[in-house]
């Protein structure tokens, strides 16, 4: 799908499909609609009033106009009230439209939205990402009916955005890691294992001339990696530890490291997940590795100037007669000692070496992200992540960049307290505390790996998969949280 940004407007381009989106403000009709109306012989009137289009964010409305005029297909998108218009109406605006064009059978689409207040390069970017994202469609595993689904859209110009080429580059940078992210995700744990999860690393480090580490077993054991071999000793899948770089040209900015959790199949272990339990799945416990390598993939392209290390510790958490036992004690590789008092909950303990691995490289500040715990996603719903540091300024960073991203999220409390819960009698802790504040105390257990670095951990567990067609998401993985960490890299 290509993407252009014209210098025409409403009143002289030709295609396909025109969509329009209007806030609340814009009717009665302005200029230029007011004049396209005229052109259009009362038409663009005509399908406000009888679609009663009050332009309310998700409403939407079509109509044909012939093949005698400059488009055959009229469409209009509501943007809501303008005081309250931002880039995330605008994406999920795009998205409707795109759709809308889509379902029209339409090749050449012409967009021109009132943007308002929302700067223009940040409205042409969250316009493309809102198209792209909602007609992507991952079809790679049906047997029928991939030819009926294609995507009809062929050609999108953003009219009078004739400047925002570069906006329009970022967007499709973007993107390109949320689809990357999404299909991590969506595929199954027999096609995205541990090595390839490594091996789609070693493509975009060869497409993006990247530096990449894969650690073997051998060589995280010689670091004392005990937590995360632990959790993958009873897979007969190796382990793999990724370590993805990105340098700019010339002197960094500052230094970034984005870690993400990569249990490619979790089956809790002993303490095996049970019926409800949702184990089918668990493929998607990769969420926080898919995003990270989903991000790798967007500023590649991006080349932001500064130096970002994407890490993940990949590995399955299975049940042989290799199987770690509840009760066992790990070492980890800042020689802190676990006790194991619950096998299902092993993100964490291929965090915590993942963590000391990047705070050993010396940089300025890192994130996590996790399909961590159930209690954030039952405390905060399937749409909003969990958000925990002990860092206010790196915190509010976050906190920005997703609201610019559209992605949404909220600070929790890092009570300290909690951990007394976690104390071991044998151990310096156990893995979990007791129910209540389940994702606090895991962030806490989190905590201790972390010495000195600025350092923020966000569970994905809720808004990295959907059953629904919502938005510019479909039905599978989102890629919940490449914008966020895009965005905040390179702000």
């Amino acid at each position: 799908m290509d993407f252009q940004a014209s210098n025409k407007s409403c009143l002289d381009w030709s295609g396909d499909c025109l969509v329009i989106g209007l806030t609340e403000e814009d009717l009665p009709l302005k200029a230029p609609f007011s004049a396209l109306d005229e052109t259009l012989d009362g038409l663009l009137q005509a399908l406000i009033d009888e679609s009663e289009f009050e332009a309310k964010t998700g409403s939407s409305a079509t109509i044909r106009v012939g093949q005698a005029g400059p488009f055959r297909k009229l469409g209009l998108v509501g943007l809501g009230s303008a005081a309250a218009l931002n880039p995330e109406v605008l994406r999920k605006a795009a998205a409707a439209a795109a759709r809308l064009a889509n379902q029209e059978k339409c090749a050449v689409v012409g967009f021109q939205f009132v943007t308002a207040a929302v700067a223009p390069e940040i409205a042409a970017q969250a316009i493309t990402e809102g198209a792209i994202l909602a007609l992507h469609q991952d079809k790679r595993f049906k047997s029928e009916n991939k030819d009926k689904s294609a995507v009809k859209v062929d050609t999108v110009h953003l009219l009078e955005m004739a400047d925002q080429n570069s906006a329009i580059e970022t967007a499709q940078a973007v993107c390109s890691g949320v689809i990357l992210a999404r299909e991590l995700v969506s595929a199954p744990p027999n096609v995205v294992t541990p090595a390839y999860l490594a091996e789609t690393a070693a493509e975009i480090a060869q497409a993006h001339d990247l530096q990449l580490e894969v650690l073997e077993q051998a060589e995280c054991e010689a670091q004392g990696m005990g937590a995360f071999l632990g959790v993958a000793q009873a897979s007969d899948l190796p382990p793999k530890f990724i370590h993805l770089t990105y340098k700019p040209t010339g002197t960094p900015r500052r230094k970034l490291a984005i870690i993400g959790k990569g249990l490619t199949f979790d089956s809790g272990g002993l303490n095996i997940k049970g019926a409800g339990s949702g184990i089918e799945m668990m493929k998607m416990d990769m969420g926080g590795a898919a995003a990270t390598l989903g991000a790798a993939k967007a500023i590649a392209q991006i080349q932001p100037d500064v130096e970002v290390h994407f890490i993940s510790a990949a590995t399955e958490n299975m049940i042989s007669g290799r199987a770690l036992h509840p009760g066992d004690i790990l070492t980890a590789s800042n020689g802190k000692t676990i006790e194991v008092n619950n096998t299902d909950a092993e993100g964490r303990l291929t965090l915590a070496d993942a963590l000391v691995f990047a705070e050993k490289l010396g940089v300025d500040a890192m994130i996590d992200l996790a399909t961590l715990t159930g209690a954030c996603l039952i405390a905060l719903g399937d749409d909003i992540a969990g958000l925990w540091s002990p860092d206010t300024a790196l915190a509010e960073s976050i906190v920005q960049a997703a609201e610019t991203a559209g992605e949404k999220l909220w600070q929790m409390p890092l009570e300290e307290k909690y951990f007394d819960g976690m104390k071991s009698v044998v151990a310096d802790m156990k893995n979990t505390g007791p129910r209540p504040g389940g994702a606090i105390t895991a962030a806490l257990f989190l905590q201790q790996f972390v010495k000195e670095t600025a350092w923020a951990h966000l569970d994905i567990a809720g808004p990295v998969w959907t059953e629904k067609e919502s938005g510019y998401n479909n039905p599978g993985g989102t890629g919940y949280g490449v914008r966020t960490l895009v965005q905040w890299a390179i702000a």
